[in-house]
């Protein structure tokens, strides 16, 4: 990306494609986590286990997470704008497959390749968003796609299950897969070509981590508290209907509740990572232990619930800022090769902090996922804190224009 200030698009029509892109992430990122306050519907509708349903999130998160550093290399050629469209064709239809799956093995089915794509579009989506303004505005466009994946993680479930009260499950992704096909129109109308320009080898991507000691620290930072942040999260709602007498309506509002206090953990990180980034992600890390241990000692009342979802929200709403800050902060010169790592590390922990939350909860109860939970967050905050590095900054605006 040119660091200069000539570009040939409109300031209106940049801003438009960089909100198309921010409408794309946050169709990919709902689609990936929605499951999550879905697992009891589905489970009773296709006469599953809760713990098996959970694989909807695994599977999702493993071809995610694995795929991603190989197709980015594979489609280093391809422009971004029809690597982009073909993505969300692939989401439109997944989701529609899954509105009418007949059996269960064909929704997995229907996820697996569902979260290729995904997988993709995290490690591209945020560079497109760069490209689509003058370079002395890239850090700007960056920052608003970013917030688009926070909000729209910590949004989506919610608003699925709130669509699932009022409707059913398969309905739910089905209005999901006309949304995905509402947004592929929007990028064939509003974003301009976008030839492909940092894309990297498969062996380069790999060998970052080797390389640099300060984005391998990053990354099995953001693997422990993404294991334990999802592996609790996932069982959510059996986890509140097992120790509350709540209806689904309240659990609804604790969702939406939980959306609200992730958009204002967004909000307050982007500004506390430019003091101090290493201690926000701390920070955010050990709220999100006190959520959950507050969640087991007082999440059998509603104001107790309330309060546990709130802080739960801002916590995980300021560490998913915080983690894209210092995984692209700790190599500011291979942007893409840094994001691919990143999508690998974040979206194999949603699919492993699943797999291993449905076996606990199938064998030791639901209350034990959520130990699991604070016991592998906790461990994200010592090794943070444990680390002697001197805090990452996040990127300068000249330095993210220019290594994009």
């Amino acid at each position: 990306m040119s660091s200069n200030d000539e570009h040939p698009l409109s300031p209106f029509r940049s801003w438009l494609g960089v909100a198309v892109i921010t409408a794309s992430l946050f169709v990919f990122v709902t689609t990936e986590l929605m499951p999550v306050g879905l697992l009891t519907p589905v489970s009773r509708s296709l006469d599953i286990s809760v713990g098996v349903a959970g694989l909807m999130v695994t599977l999702y998160g493993v071809s995610a997470g694995l795929g991603v550093p190989f197709i980015v290399a594979w489609t280093r050629r391809v422009n971004r704008r029809v690597l982009l469209s073909a993505l969300l064709a692939i989401l439109a239809v997944g989701n529609l497959i899954t509105s009418i799956s007949p059996n269960y093995p064909l929704v997995l089915t229907a996820r697996l390749i569902m979260g290729f794509a995904n997988g993709v579009f995290w490690a591209i989506g945020v560079s497109m968003a760069m490209r689509l303004v003058p370079g002395r505005l890239a850090s700007r466009a960056s920052a608003v796609a970013l917030s688009g994946i926070s909000i729209a993680t910590v949004v989506g479930i919610p608003l699925g299950t709130l669509l699932e009260s009022l409707t059913d499950w398969r309905t739910t992704f089905l209005i999901w897969s006309g949304l995905g096909a509402l947004v592929l129109l929007a990028v064939i109308v509003v974003v301009p070509s976008l030839p492909s320009e940092n894309a990297v080898s498969v062996r380069e991507v790999f060998g970052l981590p080797i390389r640099n000691m300060r984005l391998r620290v990053v990354l099995f930072a953001v693997v422990l508290y993404v294991l334990g942040h999802f592996g609790a999260y996932t069982f959510i709602r059996p986890f509140i209907e097992q120790n509350s007498s709540t209806s689904s309506g309240f659990f609804t509002v604790l969702l939406i509740i939980y959306g609200v206090g992730g958009a204002a953990g967004n909000f307050i990180a982007g500004y506390t990572v430019t003091r101090n980034l290493r201690g926000s992600f701390a920070v955010a890390c050990t709220g999100l232990v006190a959520a959950l241990l507050l969640l087991l000692t007082i999440g059998h009342t509603q104001a107790g619930l309330i309060f546990s979802l709130i802080l739960w929200g801002v916590s995980f709403g300021a560490a998913n800022l915080c983690q894209i800050n210092v995984t692209l902060a700790a190599a500011p010169d291979t942007f893409e090769a840094a994001m691919s790592l990143n999508t690998l590390a974040y979206n194999t922990s949603i699919a492993l902090g699943a797999l291993f939350g449905g076996l606990f909860a199938d064998h030791l109860g639901v209350d034990s996922v959520f130990w699991y939970g604070v016991v592998l967050t906790a461990a994200s905050v010592l090794l943070t804190l444990g680390t002697r590095r001197r805090s990452a900054q996040p990127v300068a605006e000249s330095e993210m224009a220019a290594s994009a």
